[in-house]
């Protein structure tokens, strides 16, 4: 695995020199490392920091997207990836489960770019991450993440949002440090998420928190499938400290502040083996 920090070092220097656009060449490589074993003082760090049981049997439904973020990470630094890593947004994840993971499993992890394609508000990206353990895929994902700048293409109207909002079942004061301790056992350090004047340089008011500490809080609180697919949407930025009301029905789950939808996902069982966007 690559070393963050260094990684991460090159992405701030880069970002200035990058000239975003849907049309642009983005690397078409992907990186692959054998041999992934978890080490379970980090897994249980993670556990905490999230909300979720220590000492199951069973790997959160997030984790394998912290444990291949290095590489993600690799290549959107990399000259080649034409977004800028500073100030890119996180927008929505896809996550496909087909059995259980283990803890004490040897995974292979590999991360691609998928695409580019022209937003409202500039550019995203697709990184598909995928971990396979005994030749077979048993966990993938597809993260968009949107770099937002100036654009001729038509900007279309915004989603239209119709939802009723589910039943509230907790109220949660997040503490100002979620940002940094989620930081800590992510590797994830956007100064977005860490420092409220660190925010303020990318037009935040506040720290606020990363998309993923958001969803994997959720799912603490809420059994989820052994064979499952998450679809998750960060709608609005979790400012740091703050109170959001949790709400769940069903598989459908969401973060609200006030009449304000953060976060809305949804799990669902899939039987068997599937692959992204097929019928659960």
């Amino acid at each position: 695995m690559p070393s963050l920090l260094p990684v991460l070092a090159r992405g701030a220097l880069l970002s200035p020199l990058k000239r975003p656009r849907p049309d642009a060449a983005f690397p078409r490589t992907p990186l692959t490392v054998p041999g992934v074993r978890i080490g379970l003082p980090h897994l249980t760090a993670y556990e905490r920091v999230c909300g979720f049981p220590t000492g199951v049997d069973a790997l959160p439904l997030t984790y394998p997207h912290v444990l291949a973020f290095p590489l993600a990470m690799r290549i959107m630094t990399s000259r080649a990836f034409p977004l800028p890593l500073l100030g890119l947004v996180h927008t929505s994840i896809e996550i496909t489960q087909r059995e259980a993971l283990g803890p004490d499993d040897e995974y292979e992890l590999t991360v691609r770019v998928a695409e580019l394609a022209p937003h409202r508000r500039g550019t995203q990206a697709v990184v598909v991450t995928e971990a396979r353990t005994g030749g077979r895929v048993v966990w993938d994902s597809a993260s968009t993440y949107l770099a937002r700048h100036r654009t001729t293409a038509p900007a279309g109207p915004p989603p239209a949002e119709d939802r009723t909002p589910l039943p509230a079942l907790a109220e949660w004061r997040l503490a100002e440090d979620v940002g940094r301790r989620y930081a800590a056992v992510s590797g994830d350090r956007n100064p977005i998420h860490l420092h409220p004047f660190t925010a303020r340089l990318f037009g935040f008011p506040r720290a606020i928190a990363h998309g993923m500490w958001t969803v994997a809080r959720c799912l603490a609180e809420q059994p989820v499938p052994a064979a499952v697919r998450l679809r998750a949407e960060f709608k609005a930025p979790v400012l740091l400290p703050g109170t959001v009301t949790y709400a769940a029905d069903g598989g459908r789950f969401e973060l609200r502040g006030g009449d304000r939808a953060h976060l809305i996902g949804e799990l669902r069982p899939v039987a068997g083996e599937v692959t992204r966007g097929g019928p659960p």
